[in-house]
């Protein structure tokens, strides 16, 4: 009897020791869930972030392209473009903290990317840095975690000049020196790109720098290819086909839609800017041909540029940033051409082979003539926004690009 007794006094002394066990197990239970639904919820949130700055920082960039470097409009772009995505359905916690001036947003630019170095006064690299966006927790408040921080930082700017290039202008330019920067190509150099009958420039008898891209040959090949239809791709040291023959109808068709005024091709806008100069550039009888307007050579015997005194690149740029701030809509950089660069002997008689040593930018300066003068003019401007795929590394040469995000070089998680 005594045994029995003190083994139920013992068992009513343990059965209050299970009620701690099984608080604490579920405070543990809760503490897991927590972490795990607040931590999926900040994830989540984080990768909004990303993509919200990702967004950000490219606009900016873009902005910088356009407008000549002006980092104010770039600052007003990025801020803009975060402005509508926290508009945007299901983002109603990034708008209400955005909206309350609690996430600390910071656009930066610098001249080079690794290291990024703020205080550039134009970049090109811009940088756009969310943070303070604090997501209010749940279960997590079981451990004294009431929010967790959330940021994201995104780089963007030019890539390395294009090694592969896509919706190329179907025409070839020869290289003054394939070994020099910017292949030889003086700064704001105006150049026939086409000749006219008779002239042979830097290729031999026949030849007139047209390509035969993809379509085969023949003039509704060119046609097309020149109005803007080629989107396919080459790549340096590659090789491409000329076109021979002047092909003048054809090529004069589908370059002159970048300039149309009225019956344009629905399929091939004009540019937004159509403006050119006044009067037009002729070329003279001399092998090569000079480069004149209205009787003054647009270049002096030492290849110094006049090019203050014609409608050039620079009042193209001017006009497209005062029709983007009015709002204009349209066909942007139509007669901003990329354009592959080979290395000519001269030899290149009809339909020749040429091997592609990369790529270049010219400004289409004027439509085709009627008449004899079948010339094409384009005025080098080193940089452009193509299409294709850039080298590995950034560089300072000229060339096409395009604008691409890059590893915040500062943050493991950009």
């Amino acid at each position: 009897m005594r045994a029995t007794m003190m083994t139920t006094r013992c068992r009513y002394r343990q059965r209050g020791i299970a009620l701690p066990l099984v608080v604490v197990g579920l405070l543990a239970m809760l503490a897991v869930a927590g972490l795990a639904l607040d931590g999926s919820h900040a994830l989540a949130n984080k990768t909004r972030l990303q993509n919200f700055v990702d967004a950000a920082a490219l606009a900016a960039a873009k902005e910088l392209s356009l407008f000549d470097f002006d980092t104010a409009r770039a600052t007003a772009a990025a801020m803009s473009l975060l402005g509508q995505n926290a508009d945007g359905p299901g983002n109603h916690e990034f708008n209400d903290a955005y909206d309350a001036d609690e996430i600390s947003v910071t656009v930066q630019y610098s001249e080079t990317l690794n290291p990024f170095t703020p205080g550039a006064p134009q970049g090109p690299y811009v940088r756009v840095i969310a943070q303070n966006f604090d997501i209010q927790t749940t279960l997590s408040r079981v451990l004294g975690v009431n929010e967790l921080p959330v940021g994201a930082s995104a780089v963007a700017g030019p890539s390395p000049r294009i090694k592969t290039a896509c919706n190329i202008a179907p025409l070839v330019v020869c290289a003054n020196d394939v070994n020099a920067e910017s292949y030889g190509f003086p700064p704001d150099e105006v150049r026939v790109l086409k000749p006219q009958p008779g002239q042979h420039d830097d290729v031999g008898p026949g030849n007139y720098k047209l390509l035969r891209l993809d379509c085969g040959a023949g003039g509704a090949c060119v046609r097309e290819n020149m109005a803007g239809s080629y989107e396919q791709c080459l790549s340096d040291d590659e090789t491409v086909e000329t076109e021979p023959g002047v092909t003048a109808g054809p090529t004069s068709q589908g370059f002159n839609t970048r300039f149309c005024e009225t019956n344009c091709d629905p399929d091939y806008p004009p540019d937004v800017v159509i403006t050119t100069p006044d009067p037009y550039l002729e070329t003279d009888s001399s092998d090569p041909p000079k480069i004149f307007q209205g009787g003054r050579e647009v270049f002096t015997a030492d290849q110094v540029y006049a090019g203050d005194q014609i409608y050039g690149y620079d009042e193209y740029i001017d006009a497209s940033i005062a029709a983007l701030e009015a709002g204009q809509t349209g066909a942007f950089g139509r007669r901003v051409l990329a354009m592959p660069v080979a290395d000519c002997t001269g030899d290149e008689t009809g339909q020749s082979t040429l091997t592609v040593e990369g790529f270049a930018c010219f400004f289409a300066l004027q439509p085709i003539l009627g008449g004899p003068e079948k010339e094409i003019f384009g005025q080098f401007v080193g940089d452009c926004v193509s299409g294709g795929t850039p080298g590995s590394d950034p560089d300072d040469e000229n060339g096409p690009y395009i604008l691409q995000l890059y590893k915040d070089p500062d943050s493991n998680d950009s």
